[in-house]
């Protein structure tokens, strides 16, 4: 697109060399005078501002109709379904959660194509598969950040649809790779998960987090005030800190995403007592690359290509000898 104003400079500089080239043979034969070439020469100097003018021009206006193009798909693109009124709430969360004949996809493209499982109250269900394979994609669609094209997706015998997004998001707490801490006190940190947590709510979740002993050790403990200026923190205790956030918020559900992938051997001992304290009664996803972290699972869901490919425990899959074992021989072979 961009081409076009060089190669018009580019065919202009031509021009004065032929132009040159001729007028110099037409003056030795005495065809015409020089005062007509040099006339000649700035009428071709006149003309060419235009056009080269007109060729910049033709490049905005052809930058202007692609970046239009990629608006106008963004405007034309379908509105989030609304949420339903009136929308349906569970009296006492139980923890089930069903997928049946699950469909998604981008577009007519159909990424995943009739998921199905079910997980009783309780369990904890690790997710595996090669990067790509749609792991992360499963848990959005658990919690509508994605649309599913086809089936259903039941928590407790309700399907998701039925129920508010902001309600729906509100029975998960989620533990990802990233830390997310904001600006204010350690404790504001905590009890942003729950707003009206106590400050023995807090520190009991610290505790249960195994993160109350760095804390108190900070210059002002639960008060020390966290910004950019004085992010001291390692990434692990960040990591606990969001582990006790999700604590106090008590969730019935629990997602957690690579949560100990950038930490030390050390510190991945801890964060997994810590988890271990916050799965224990609630039904958990956990989406994990090491293997040795999801042995204890009741059920791990080896996902490829965007579907389902094994269901079992540990040692059932093993014992298949299919893809999980191969992932799993290729990390403990040594």
């Amino acid at each position: 697109m961009f081409v076009i104003m060089p190669i018009i400079r580019l065919f202009n500089q031509i021009g004065y060399v032929v132009i040159a080239a001729l007028s110099a043979a037409f003056v030795i034969q005495g065809r015409i005078p020089i005062g007509r070439i040099m006339s000649f020469f700035q009428y071709v100097q006149m003309s060419q501002e235009p056009l080269t003018e007109a060729s910049f021009v033709l490049n905005s206006l052809q930058s202007a109709i692609a970046s239009a193009e990629r608006v106008f798909e963004i405007l034309d693109e379908e509105e989030d379904v609304a949420d339903p009124v009136p929308a349906r709430k569970l009296k006492a969360p139980k923890g089930h959660i069903a997928f049946e004949n699950v469909q998604f996809g981008y577009g007519k493209d159909l990424l995943m194509d009739g998921v199905n499982f079910n997980v009783q109250p309780g369990q904890k269900i690790a997710i595996v598969g090669p990067t790509g394979a749609g792991k992360t994609t499963l848990v959005n669609l658990l919690m509508r950040f994605y649309e599913i094209s086809g089936g259903t997706i039941k928590v407790d015998g309700v399907d998701i649809t039925q129920m508010e997004r902001h309600y729906l998001r509100s029975l998960f707490g989620m533990v990802l790779q990233d830390s997310w801490i904001f600006d204010g006190t350690i404790s504001e940190n905590i009890a942003y998960g729950r707003h009206k947590a106590s400050s023995s709510d807090v520190v009991k979740a610290a505790r249960m987090a195994r993160a109350d002993y760095f804390i108190r050790t900070l210059p002002q403990g639960y008060d020390t005030v966290f910004n950019d200026e004085n992010a001291s923190l390692s990434q692990g205790e960040k990591q606990l800190l969001c582990i006790a956030r999700c604590i106090v918020a008590n969730p019935t559900f629990l997602l957690l995403d690579e949560a100990t992938s950038s930490v030390d051997t050390r510190t991945e001992a801890h964060i997994q007592q810590a988890m271990d304290n916050l799965m224990h009664g609630r039904t958990s996803f956990i989406i994990a690359h090491r293997l040795s972290t999801i042995k204890n699972a009741d059920m791990i869901l080896v996902m490829d290509q965007g579907n389902i490919v094994e269901t079992g425990n540990h040692e059932e899959l093993l014992a298949k000898g299919g893809m999980y074992s191969e992932i799993y021989n290729s990390q403990f072979a040594a």
